[in-house]
Formats: structure tokens, C-alpha cells, sequence
């Protein structure tokens, strides 16, 4: 009998590394896409380890699970930091510090 490849395997590796890069967004975003994957993860691990000899890509939800946690780690950490940069300085103070990041950016870019 052939082996069927695991259903959504692919897509939890997909969404580990969108995890990842969401995570740079604000946090949020890279929440959603951890969470994700790591349901969709858990189910293709239980269904993976109660026949593994029917299925093929368990590699590819290992190494999303492990993307999926990284990132739910790093998102966690923004979406902490961004509530706490707006919960101490308001969303003025939040829109006056990129303008003034965004000016020295500019100068330094320009060179003067």
C-alpha cells in the first residue's frame, strides 16, 4: 500500500513560517498563524502516530510545530511590548516616536 501524504502537512510548515514572520508585523498577526498551525499540528500528530505506516510527511509538521512555537514566542513578545509602548505613552506618543525614528532615518539615508 502506498503512503498517503499527512493532510495539511505543507500548510503547517507554511503557517510556522508565517508565524515567524508575523511576528515583525506587531505580533498579532504571528499569533494567529502559530495557533494555527499548532492545532492543525496536534491533529496530524494524533492521526500520524495511530497508523505512521499509512502516512509520509511527519518531518514537515515537526519542523512546523517547532517554527509554530518559536513564533508564538516571539509574538507574544510584541504583542506585550506594543500594548505596553501604547498603555504607557498613548497612541500620540506611539505616532511622535516613528515620526521623529522616521526623521532621523531620513537624515541619516541623506547624509546630513
Amino acid at each position: 500500500m502506498e503512503k498517503q501524504t499527512l493532510p495539511n502537512s505543507t500548510l503547517i510548515l507554511v503557517f510556522g513560517i508565517l508565524s515567524l514572520v508575523g511576528c515583525c508585523c506587531s505580533g498579532f498577526i504571528g499569533l494567529i498563524f502559530a495557533i494555527i498551525a499548532l492545532v492543525l499540528a496536534k491533529k496530524a500528530t494524533t492521526l500520524y502516530t495511530e497508523n505512521p505506516e499509512l502516512y509520509d510527511g511527519y518531518n514537515n509538521v515537526k519542523t512546523g510545530k517547532i517554527l509554530a512555537i518559536i513564533g508564538l514566542i516571539l509574538s507574544s513578545i510584541a504583542t506585550i511590548y506594543s500594548i505596553w509602548v501604547l498603555a504607557t505613552v498613548g497612541t500620540e506618543g506611539y505616532q511622535q516616536m516613528i515620526e521623529e525614528f522616521s526623521r532621523g532615518f531620513n537624515e541619516g539615508v541623506s547624509g546630513n
